[in-house]
């Protein structure tokens, strides 16, 4: 019955350990850029577009596909930022941890 004991305080660091993180996570703030940083998009923690900072000579109504595009690829670049962050947070909590490979948490 003591390795269950064990096994016990050891899910309970980890719970406390995974709401730590995904508070941290949820504080992130990630910048991506498009053109040349002509666009820039801040997401936070949470994927949520916190701000959107276009230079004034992109704003040609002749040419608002290429913003558009430029707006689009500046948030895949925030989320993929964001994603791998959010993983190099979550590597440190399972850290010594048997996990099968390709496993992520949270589940």
């Amino acid at each position: 019955m003591k390795d269950l004991g064990d096994i016990m305080k050891q899910a309970a660091g980890l719970q406390a350990k995974m709401q730590e993180i995904q508070e941290k996570i949820a504080e992130m703030e990630v910048e991506g850029v498009a053109g040349a940083g002509m666009v820039k998009v801040t997401l936070n923690g949470k994927g949520y577009a916190k701000s959107v900072v276009i230079e004034k000579d992109l704003i040609n109504p002749d040419e608002g596909d290429v913003l558009e595009d430029l707006i689009a690829a500046a948030i895949n670049d925030a989320k993929a930022k964001l994603e791998t962050q959010s993983a190099d947070e979550m590597k440190t909590l399972t850290a010594g941890l048997p996990l099968p490979p390709g496993m992520k948490l949270p589940f």
